[in-house]
C-alpha cells in the first residue's frame, strides 16, 4: 500500500475496529501487505497476522506503556467519542505518527443535537463540511463525559454528536500531526455484522406486513455501504488531505422510499405506513428535518462513490446473514 506521494505505508495502527466495517478495514489493510497493529481492551482478539496490543485508551499511562517505542505511518481511530479521549490520543501519538484519521459521523450535523440553530445549516440542500468547523469549535474538556449521569442529562444523541464534534476539534486545534476526520453517513450492509438492526427493522416490517412508522412530513438522508466506507477509510489512510470530509454514496432516500425498495427486493406487497407525532416513535431513518450530506469534497479529492440504489438490494438480501 502506498500513500499519495508513492511511499510505501508499512505500519498502520487501528484503535478499535473489533466489529463491522472496522474489522473489515483491518483485514483490508492486512491483505494489502500492511503491518497492522490493533489496540483494544482485549474484548475481542485480533485477526491472524495482525499485532494485538491490549490497552485502555482512557488510561494514558497504560497506553503509553503498552505502545513502548512503537511508531506508525498512520493511525486510524475507530472509537474516539469524546474530547478527553482525543486529548489523550493526541498526547500519546504526538511523536508516534505523522498522520491520524478519525472515524467521525454525519451526526455532527444533526440539528436536533444543537442548542438553537446549528451554524451554517442549510435546511433544504445537502450539508457540506464547513457547516461544522472543528478548527473553531469550542472544547469543554472539564465536562464529565465518561459519567452515565452526564450522558443521560444530554441524551444519547446529543452526547454522541457533541462528543464527536469536540473530539474533532481537539485534534484540529494546535494539531500534533496531519489530521483528517471522516464523517460517515448511515452505514448499511454486512449481514449479521450490521449490529444496529436498523435495516433489519424495515425488512421485518415489510416481510410481516406491519406498518412502517414515519413522520407526517418526511425528509431524506444519505447512506453508505459497509464495504464502501471500508474502502474510503483505506483510501484516506494513504491520502494527504486534512480536515473533515463527508463520506456518503450518491443519492438520498426517505424512510418511505427505503421501505418500498425493501419490498421490491423481497417481492413483498407494497408497505403500509402510519404517522407518529413523536420523534422517538418513528422508524430508523425517518427524519422530520432535511438530513443529507454533500460528498463534493471527497469526490474532488479523487474518491469515486457508488449510488445507494446500486448496492442497497444486495444489502437487503444479506440482512441477517452471517458472513
Amino acid at each position: 500500500m502506498r500513500d499519495s506521494t508513492g511511499d510505501v505505508l508499512r505500519d498502520v495502527c487501528v484503535i478499535g475496529g473489533s466489529r463491522y466495517f472496522g474489522k473489515r478495514l483491518i483485514l483490508r489493510l492486512r491483505d494489502e501487505g500492511v503491518d497492522v497493529t490493533v489496540i483494544n481492551r482485549g474484548s475481542s482478539p485480533a485477526p491472524p497476522g495482525v499485532t494485538h496490543i491490549v490497552a485502555d485508551r482512557d488510561d494514558e499511562a497504560a497506553l503509553e506503556a503498552a505502545l513502548g517505542d512503537r511508531r506508525f505511518d498512520v493511525v486510524i481511530d475507530q472509537i474516539c467519542y469524546t474530547p478527553r479521549q482525543a486529548a489523550i490520543a493526541k498526547r500519546v501519538f504526538r511523536d508516534r505518527t505523522e498522520r491520524y484519521v478519525m472515524t467521525s459521523t454525519m451526526e455532527v450535523y444533526d440539528p436536533a443535537t444543537f442548542d438553537g440553530v446549528p451554524p451554517a445549516h442549510h435546511a433544504h440542500r445537502p450539508v457540506g463540511e464547513g457547516a461544522v468547523d472543528p478548527g473553531t469549535w469550542p472544547v469543554e474538556l472539564e465536562l464529565p463525559w465518561e459519567e452515565e449521569s452526564f450522558r443521560q442529562q444530554l441524551g444519547d444523541a446529543r452526547h454522541y454528536a457533541e462528543g464527536k464534534r469536540q473530539a474533532e476539534a481537539v485534534f484540529s486545534q494546535d494539531p500534533a500531526f496531519a489530521f483528517a476526520s471522516v464523517r460517515s453517513a448511515h452505514v448499511l450492509g454486512g449481514g449479521a455484522e450490521e449490529f444496529t438492526g436498523r435495516l433489519d427493522h424495515y425488512v421485518d416490517r415489510v416481510r410481516t406486513g406491519r406498518p412502517v412508522v414515519v413522520h407526517p412530513t418526511e425528509h431524506p438522508s444519505t447512506f453508505i455501504h459497509d464495504r464502501e466506507i471500508t474502502e474510503f477509510l483505506f483510501w484516506a489512510a494513504g491520502a494527504d488531505f486534512t480536515g473533515p470530509v463527508n463520506a456518503n454514496s450518491h443519492g438520498e432516500l426517505t424512510a418511505t422510499e427505503l421501505s418500498e425498495l425493501v419490498a421490491a427486493q423481497l417481492g413483498a406487497e407494497r408497505p403500509t405506513f402510519t404517522h407518529a407525532d413523536g420523534r422517538d416513535d418513528v422508524s430508523p431513518f425517518s427524519f422530520d428535518r432535511y438530513y443529507a450530506m454533500d460528498n463534493a469534497r471527497a469526490t474532488a479529492l479523487g474518491f469515486t462513490f457508488s449510488t445507494t440504489t446500486e448496492w442497497l438490494p444486495g444489502a437487503i438480501a444479506e440482512t441477517g446473514i452471517q458472513e
